[in-house]
């Protein structure tokens, strides 16, 4: 039985930011899809305790487009002790230098946890319990085009669309492009942080390079990933 098995998703939208996290004000999209991104698509088809996603290539489809939005925001959070927010006194106008027609394909691994690895909260696992049972559920959920929630580029607002890709297609083709990307945003550890007791994750980084249009991303363990 086949513990981890690799998976493809086409995904498209219109528009996309995957924001770097240096430009926080004035928000500024990495080149293409971040890991972490990728990673967030498959979560919100499928996902269970007994699972994890690892991005492991990504293909980008189309060109790099760019444009420029300015959007109203409010600056700040409504908590019971400080009573309502009225957006006239708190709206701020930012600009958002966003990605659009986006069109990439990507492969993640799906990785199965044994019942002694998972977190203490999870339940009890059933009598079927397998990795063949959460495969056939996913692919069974992406292949009709099913999601718990709906996958976005970065921000909710920017939907992605996405099919099921069969293992023998590779159509259409990457782009024909190389680009140094620098560095990028790979995942957020909730793991490590969790286990030293603290109270946010800590962020991964790791050089992307994209040869012919393709981006292969290390594992999480591997010496590329910068902390």
């Amino acid at each position: 039985m086949e513990t981890n098995k690799e998976y493809c998703l086409e995904v498209w939208g219109s528009w996309a930011c995957f924001t770097r996290p240096e430009l926080k004000v004035e928000r500024v999209s990495y080149d293409v899809i971040t890991p972490s991104a990728g990673r967030a698509i498959f979560d919100a088809i499928f996902w269970k305790p007994a699972i994890s996603w690892h991005v492991t290539k990504i293909e980008v489809l189309s060109p790099i487009k760019w444009t420029s939005i300015r959007r109203n925001e409010v600056g700040a959070v409504a908590k019971p002790k400080t009573g309502p927010i009225y957006i006239q006194d708190k709206r701020q106008q930012r600009n958002t230098l966003l990605l659009k027609d986006v069109h990439y394909r990507i492969h993640a691994v799906m990785h199965y946890k044994k019942p002694e690895e998972r977190t203490s909260n999870s339940r009890e696992p059933g009598d079927d319990e397998s990795p063949l049972k959460y495969q056939h559920i996913f692919e069974r959920r992406a292949g009709k085009g099913q999601c718990f929630t709906q996958p976005y580029f970065g921000n909710r607002e920017f939907p992605a669309f996405f099919r099921l890709v069969p293992d023998d297609a590779s159509d259409p083709k990457p782009i024909a492009e190389d680009k140094d990307l620098g560095i990028m945003l790979y995942d957020l550890d909730y793991e490590s942080s969790s286990q030293n007791g603290k109270g946010r994750a800590d962020a991964m980084f790791y050089r992307a390079q994209m040869k012919q249009g393709v981006i292969i991303v290390p594992e999480p363990d591997s010496q590329e990933i910068l902390r």
